[in-house]
């Protein structure tokens, strides 16, 4: 069972001859010590507290770091030992960052999915340590023969080595006899201590001693879609309804939402979200904009699962068969999209469930059942499940409910509300899901406190919906950005969607297009998952009164949108993110959570943030660095200076670079301070792409 475990690259060193777990002149383990002989504190990636393995998904540019000292001025090391789930062993030098915290780091691309097992390795470095030394005195004149000595000593236990070619012996040896030749001169010497042949030969092979290992680690590393895409929702009922000469509105079906899935494709969009098919309640059915009474042709919210013609392993027979719904999952795979599929264990009162287990709900004092409540919302027309009277029960049968609809070609779930059922159903059911099926992914609806929703991620889940919804300015977007790709990307994994059936913010209501396009792009580039709920290209944005949602709610209704006609008449966006989809797709840097770097603008409406990737990560095999300049005051138009750490992208400060505006094609030359014009009527958003220089 795979279960939860309670700057470009250095190039990796292929380890023909791996260390022993005690490898000769290491350090001797005290038995009375918790540290090392060197300290190695620190170790990421990780999740707090130990109980839960890091998750990684292939392709992406994880960063191992971890904190490593000694006393004294004596130069250290560390490596990175990695142990593929093949069994590949490969060794990593990570680099110091200098940052007064003793901080290493590597960045390394796992390629396979599986558990992969790390360690940190310390040691002194016995040739930049001589070489340090050796520099600052030899030129003071400062115990020079000393300092030869020592080095011809180092180059000779270098030469000994088992396993050094035969080649680099042959320079370590002449550079130990040059050492000694009484005709050498000091300048002769500084020559050899400051050789980049030899620097690199060290490099490559550092001469270690006093070698301490760290605690070996793990690292799950899931499939690509597990931690990249880009997300779109619709509700197939939707997709074809036809609305009658009376006035009423006749169900799409899956047959009829087939024809929607060329237009979702050619926005470049990869998964495509589906709402609860199943069949609907009669019993409290929520009628337009979630008043308490339906009538007799609406056809209430998906949501509330559950009716005579069965249960969650039902489709709606307004919708189809089943055959049809696994037809609609082959015509979406070949236009590209995986579907994903709603699981919300939750049950409406006419649920088969509440008939034949009547356990599994909570029975108030006058023996009624406990309908769901999140105050002031009601949501009568829903039963929630009890997770503690017949935990067994419950469990085999929504295990039963998940194997039938992977059965039928489903590998994505998208979880309604995880964060109101026990943490440890979810753990198992995760656990036990990826040691038969692996590669499902399971997105957590969960906006909640940090804690659940942090700890949902650990128990398993790949994915999670979070607060960007709700982040708009600069100052929010900084802080809210920086910590899902830093504090907590080692575990959990955002998805940035812009809207919901039932999220229509502020932001949105009032900033019409303008905030459309800027909430998309800055979802579409921020982060490495992203997703807009149906309706967002036709910028639908008026609120019903008093609340944060769309009026006439498609959760509570059929909804008939004109794609085709808005299209024609320049009304939808759907050119706009089908280009942002083209970018992303273009530029692998676009395609990582861990990688945003935030630089700085004269004017607190101006969120500017680069995107890196080095050429050794990259699998295009160039390194890829893109510039994101956004306007997020949806009602102006904005001018200032941005200043850029251009160290990011391997440009010293001063230099000078090409960028191309992806969105618009224009082309400037920039350096580390730039005017920039952002009108959010016009063109609210610059995607730049830095150009290699040649």
């Amino acid at each position: 069972m795979v279960s939860p475990k309670r700057t470009a690259a250095p190039a990796p060193v292929r380890s023909s001859s791996p260390i022993p777990v005690r490898p000769a002149g290491a350090a001797a383990a005290a038995s009375d010590t918790v540290l090392g002989r060197i300290a190695l504190q620190h170790p990421r990636p990780s999740v707090p507290g130990g109980d839960f393995r890091p998750s990684a998904f292939v392709g992406e540019a994880v960063p191992f770091r971890v904190t490593a000292f000694r006393e004294g001025h004596d130069a250290i090391g560390v490596h990175l030992r990695l142990l593929a789930p093949d069994g590949t062993e490969t060794l990593h030098r990570l680099t110091a960052a200098g940052d007064g915290f003793d901080t290493w780091s590597v960045l390394v691309s796992p390629l396979d999915t599986g558990v992969w097992r790390f360690r940190f390795e310390a040691f002194a470095d016995d040739f930049a340590t001589w070489q340090h030394a050796a520099d600052i005195k030899i030129a003071a004149g400062i115990d020079v023969a000393l300092m030869r000595e020592s080095g011809a000593l180092v180059f000779e236990r270098a030469a000994a080595e088992k396993g050094r070619p035969a080649a680099e012996r042959r320079v370590l040896e002449n550079a130990a006899a040059r050492l000694r030749d009484t005709g050498l001169d000091d300048p002769g010497a500084l020559e050899i201590v400051r050789s980049t042949e030899l620097a690199a030969l060290f490099g490559d092979r550092p001469l270690r001693s006093l070698i301490t290992l760290g605690d070996e680690q793990e690292l799950l590393v899931e499939r690509e879609r597990a931690g990249v895409g880009a997300w779109y929702e619709f509700f197939p009922r939707s997709e074809g309804a036809e609305r009658a000469d009376d006035g009423s509105i006749r169900s799409g079906t899956f047959r009829s939402a087939t024809a929607r899935l060329a237009g979702v494709a050619a926005m470049g969009f990869e998964v495509l979200y589906l709402p609860p098919i199943h069949p609907i309640g009669r019993t409290h059915r929520k009628g337009p904009n979630n008043t308490l009474t339906a009538g007799e042709n609406d056809p209430g919210s998906p949501w509330a699962i559950g009716a005579a013609e069965g249960g969650h392993d039902t489709v709606h027979p307004d919708l189809g068969t089943l055959e049809d719904f696994r037809a609609f999952v082959a015509a979406a795979s070949d236009a590209g999209l995986e579907v994903a599929l709603d699981l919300a264990l939750q049950a409406s009162p006419d649920h088969p469930w509440v008939r034949e287990h009547p356990e599994w709900f909570t029975t108030l004092p006058d023996g009624s059942i406990a309908y769901a409540e999140n105050p002031p919302k009601k949501y009568q027309d829903i039963y929630p499940i009890n997770f503690d009277n017949d935990p067994a029960g419950i469990r085999a049968e929504v295990l039963r409910v998940v194997r039938h609809w992977i059965a039928q070609g489903v590998r994505i779930f998208r979880v309604d509300n995880p964060h109101t059922k026990p943490l440890q159903f979810w753990e198992w059911l995760i656990a036990t899901i990826a040691e038969e099926t692996p590669g499902v992914v399971f997105l957590a609806e969960a906006f909640t406190r940090p804690a659940p929703m942090q700890a949902l991620a650990m128990a398993g889940f790949q994915q999670s919906y979070s607060y960007f919804t709700w982040r708009n300015t600069k100052e929010e977007l900084e802080e809210f950005l920086g910590w899902v790709s830093r504090d907590t990307a080692d575990f959990m994994r955002p998805n940035l969607f812009v809207n919901t059936p039932d999220i229509l913010t502020e932001y949105l209501q009032y900033g019409g297009r303008p905030a459309y396009r800027i909430r998309a792009a800055i979802a579409a580039t921020a982060g490495a998952s992203y997703g807009v709920y149906a309706g967002y290209e036709l910028v639908e944005n008026v609120a019903r009164p008093g609340a944060e949602e769309n009026i006439d709610n498609e959760k509570f209704e059929y909804k008939v949108r004109d794609w085709a006609g808005a299209e024609e008449r320049g009304e939808s966006l759907a050119p706009y993110i089908a280009r942002l989809n083209e970018i992303r797709r273009a530029h692998p840097a676009l395609r990582q959570l861990r990688n945003i770097s935030f630089h700085w603008s004269d004017d607190d409406a101006i969120l500017v943030y680069s995107k890196h990737l080095p050429a050794a990560l990259s699998p295009t095999g160039a390194s890829d660095t893109i510039i994101v300049v956004v306007n997020v005051d949806p009602h102006s138009a904005r001018e200032t200076t941005v200043h850029l750490d251009t160290r990011v992208w391997d440009v010293a400060p001063g230099d000078e670079y090409e960028v191309e505006d992806l969105l618009t094609g224009a082309s400037w030359t920039w350096n580390d301070h730039n005017y920039v014009r952002l009108d959010a009527f016009a063109e609210p958003v610059h995607i730049l792409h830095v150009k290699e220089r040649r």
